[in-house]
C-alpha cells in the first residue's frame, strides 16, 4: 500500500492535470481505433486468409508507409519542439515558419511518389524477386492507388502537429478512425465490385477523409497563421536536423524490408503470418506509441527548454513506469497466445495450421513490446533535446544486426527465425537508447 502511494505521487507529480487528461483523451481513443481496426483485420482475415493478395496488397502499402515514416513524419517530429522554440523566441514569427514547413513537406512528398513510381517500373521485380507476373501486378495496381497517401498522409500529419502543439488531441486522434472505418465499410459493401483494390481504396479514401478533418479542425483553430517566408536560425536548426533524423528514419524503416526480403523467399502466405503474428503485439506497443509520442514531444520540449533536471527525471520516471506495465500485459497475452488467435482468426480460409503457426509467432513478438516502448520514450526524449545524430548510428547498427541475424535465424528456424530476430534488435537497441540518453544528464 505504501509502495502504490509513493508511486501515484510521483506520478501526480510527474504529469500535471492537463496532461493527465491529455493521456487519458488520447488514450481512450486509441483504444478505441485500434479494437475498430483489429476487427478490421478480422474481416480481412476472414475474406482472404493468408493468400497472394493479402502479400501483395503488404508489400503495396509497406513501400509509401515506408516513405512517410522515413522523410515526412521525422520532419514533423523536427516540426514540433523547433516551433515550440519558435514561439517562445522574442523575434518568433509563427507564420513564416508554418509556411516554410508546409511547403518542405509538400515538395519532399511530392519527389518522393515520383521516385516510388519510378521504382514500381524499375526495381520492383529486384527487390523482391522470384515471383510470377500475376504477383507483381497485384502489387503494382494496388502501389498505385496508394501513391497519393505519401502527400495527403504528409500534410495531414502537418496539421495534426498543429493541433497538438495547441492540446488538441481530441481532434488529432480521432482523424485516425477514418481508414479502418471506411476499410470496413468497403468491405462490407464493395468488395465484389472492387476485387483486389478493395484494401487499398478504403485506406486512400480513409486518408482523405483524415486530412480534410484535421485541415478543418486546424483553421477553425485559427491555427493556420501563413505568412511571407523569412529565413532564420531556427528553421536553420531543424533543416540542420534533419539528415541525421532522415537517416536514423531512413535505416529503421529499412528493416521492415529487409523482413520482408527474407520472409518472400518463404512459402506463400509467410508475410501474411508475420504480420497477422506482430498484429496484437502491434496493436498493444501502438496504443501506447501513440498516447506517448503525441504527448511526450510536445511535453519534453517545454520542459528542456524550462528545466533540463526535471525533465530527466521524469524521463527515468516514464521508462520505469511504461515497462514495468508494458512487460505484465505481454506476459499474460503470450500465457493465452493461442486461445487469442483461434478466437480472433480462426474463421473461414484461416485454419487450425494457421492458428499454430501465428500464435507461435506472436509469443516470440510480445517479447519485444516493453523494450519498443522504452526505446521510442527516448526517442521522443532525443529529439526533443536536438540530439539526431547518435538515432543515426544506432539506426545502422539495428540495420547490420538484423541482416545479420536474418541470414543465420530464417536457415536455422525458417519464420520464426525472422520475428526472433526483430526481438532481439529491439532489446538490444532499447539499452542502447536508455543508457546514452541517461548519461546525457551529466555530459549536458
Amino acid at each position: 500500500m505504501r509502495r502504490t502511494r509513493k508511486l501515484l505521487t510521483q506520478l501526480t507529480k510527474t504529469l500535471n492535470n492537463q496532461m493527465i487528461q491529455n493521456f487519458l483523451v488520447v488514450g481512450v481513443i486509441t483504444v478505441v481505433i485500434k479494437g475498430i481496426s483489429f476487427y478490421k483485420e478480422t474481416l480481412v482475415s476472414a475474406e482472404f486468409g493468408l493468400s497472394e493478395l493479402l502479400d501483395t496488397f503488404f508489400i503495396a502499402a509497406l513501400i509509401p508507409s515506408f516513405i512517410q515514416n522515413v522523410f515526412l513524419v521525422a520532419l514533423k517530429n523536427l516540426f514540433i519542439p523547433n516551433y515550440i522554440i519558435e514561439q517562445k523566441s522574442p523575434e518568433g514569427r509563427i507564420g513564416a515558419f508554418q509556411a516554410f514547413t508546409l511547403l518542405t513537406i509538400v515538395g519532399i512528398s511530392l519527389v518522393l511518389t515520383l521516385c516510388v513510381y519510378l521504382f514500381s517500373i524499375y526495381g520492383l521485380e529486384h527487390l523482391f524477386p522470384g515471383h510470377t507476373e500475376r504477383y507483381y501486378s497485384l502489387i503494382r495496381g494496388q502501389l498505385y492507388i496508394l501513391l497519393p497517401c505519401i502527400t495527403i498522409w504528409a500534410v495531414g500529419n502537418y496539421f495534426s502537429g498543429l493541433l497538438d502543439i495547441a492540446n488538441k488531441f481530441f481532434v488529432s486522434s480521432i482523424s485516425a478512425l477514418f481508414a479502418p472505418v471506411m476499410t470496413i465499410i468497403f468491405l462490407f459493401t464493395l468488395v465484389d465490385e472492387l476485387g483486389s483494390y478493395v484494401l487499398s481504396l478504403g485506406l486512400l479514401c480513409g486518408s482523405s477523409s483524415a486530412l480534410l478533418l484535421n485541415l478543418f479542425c486546424s483553421l477553425y483553430f485559427k491555427l493556420v497563421k501563413f505568412a511571407k517566408i523569412r529565413f532564420n536560425d531556427n528553421m536553420r536548426m531543424m533543416l540542420k536536423q534533419y539528415p541525421p533524423k532522415i537517416i536514423s528514419a531512413f535505416l529503421t524503416g529499412v528493416n521492415p524490408f529487409v523482413d520482408q526480403f527474407f520472409a518472400a523467399q518463404l512459402i506463400v502466405g509467410s508475410i501474411a503470418a508475420i504480420n497477422y503474428g506482430v498484429r496484437i503485439p502491434n496493436i498493444l506497443v501502438g496504443i501506447l506509441m501513440i498516447v506517448l509520442g503525441k504527448i511526450l514531444l510536445p511535453f519534453f520540449s517545454r520542459q528542456i527548454g524550462n528545466n533540463k533536471e526535471a525533465a530527466f527525471q521524469n524521463l527515468k520516471f516514464i521508462l520505469k513506469l511504461v515497462f514495468g506495465l508494458s512487460l505484465f500485459i505481454s506476459s499474460i497475452f503470450m500465457i493465452f497466445s493461442e486461445e487469442i488467435i483461434r478466437f480472433v482468426f480462426e474463421r473461414g480460409e484461416f485454419d487450425p495450421n494457421d492458428t499454430e503457426l501465428v500464435s507461435s509467432l506472436q509469443i516470440i513478438a510480445l517479447l519485444y513490446s516493453p523494450f519498443v516502448l522504452c526505446t521510442l520514450i527516448c526517442v521522443q526524449f532525443l529529439t526533443a533535446f536536438n540530439k539526431n545524430k547518435f538515432m543515426a548510428w544506432a539506426s545502422l547498427w539495428n540495420l547490420v544486426l538484423n541482416l545479420i541475424l536474418n541470414y543465420l535465424f530464417v536457415k536455422i528456424y525458417g519464420v520464426y527465425g525472422l520475428v526472433l530476430s526483430t526481438t532481439i534488435v529491439c532489446i538490444i537497441n532499447s539499452f542502447l537508447y536508455v543508457t546514452y540518453t541517461l548519461r546525457l544528464r551529466t555530459s549536458d
